[in-house]
């Protein structure tokens, strides 16, 4: 199970948001490439962006915080927040990450979707992020009538890099992982998942490891010490080598 420690960017900022309020944001730091070579210094694979002020405005925004990030860090990083078009896709792409998170504008247009996996095949991951089940949209404020399972089944089997599936209830709440919803999208799909939302003590990373989940994603909690990355990681190794098999 990869661990992806998010950086959330507002203003060129490194924030956390409770629940995605704007109106709950902590600052961990102003510089947010050394917050980057902060986790990859702890062992860090993969790192999760998200552009809040993206999300909020429907365009990606913090180009040169997140291209600092890409420079400094020297490990694959995804992006999320405001990816709506291709033009879009194409603006995160040239600064330098890996891959791309789309999220509202794969629920308002599927077939949109199937075009870009043609055209950018595992460069494009699914956000989905559900309230009681529910996908929720437009940097969460509103919420749809569409399950969040029906809409990660509508692209199995295509060029999805993953699916990042965010419980909001959960999210910057430190209340921990929402273990059965994230097994429920694990084996709904044959897509990677990874998820999202509360992961807060080590029971919480041992159980998403052994449903298995793919990856998951650590923000709050390590920011505010409750987390160790370093700690996560080695235990992680630790698991896997106990694996049957």
């Amino acid at each position: 199970m990869i661990i992806y420690p998010a950086i959330d960017l507002r203003g060129g900022q490194c924030v956390r948001l409770r629940q995605g309020d704007y109106q709950q944001e902590t600052v961990f730091g102003a510089d947010p490439a050394a917050m980057a070579k902060r986790w990859v210094d702890a062992g860090a694979d993969y790192l999760h962006l998200v552009d809040l002020d993206g999300a909020k405005d429907g365009r990606p925004i913090n180009g040169e915080s997140i291209r600092a990030i890409v420079k400094a860090a020297g490990i694959p990083c995804q992006l999320g927040g405001g990816i709506r078009n291709q033009a879009d896709i194409e603006l995160a792409l040239s600064w330098g990450v890996e891959r791309v998170i789309v999220g509202t504008k794969a629920l308002q247009s599927p077939e949109w979707l199937d075009q870009m996996l043609a055209k950018f095949p595992h460069r494009i991951v699914l956000g989905i992020d559900a309230k009681a089940g529910k996908v929720a949209v437009h940097g969460w404020l509103e919420v749809s009538a569409l399950s969040a399972l029906d809409l990660a089944k509508r692209f199995e089997g295509t060029a999805l890099a993953a699916i990042v599936y965010t419980d909001i209830a959960r999210d910057g709440m430190m209340q921990g992982a929402n273990i059965e919803a994230m097994a429920e999208m694990k084996h709904a799909t044959t897509t990677p998942v990874i998820a999202s939302g509360g992961v807060t003590t080590m029971d919480d990373v041992r159980n998403l490891a052994a449903i298995p989940m793919d990856g998951a994603i650590v923000g709050r909690a390590i920011y505010e010490g409750r987390l160790d990355l370093a700690e996560i990681l080695a235990v992680l190794r630790e698991v896997g080598r106990q694996a049957p098999g």
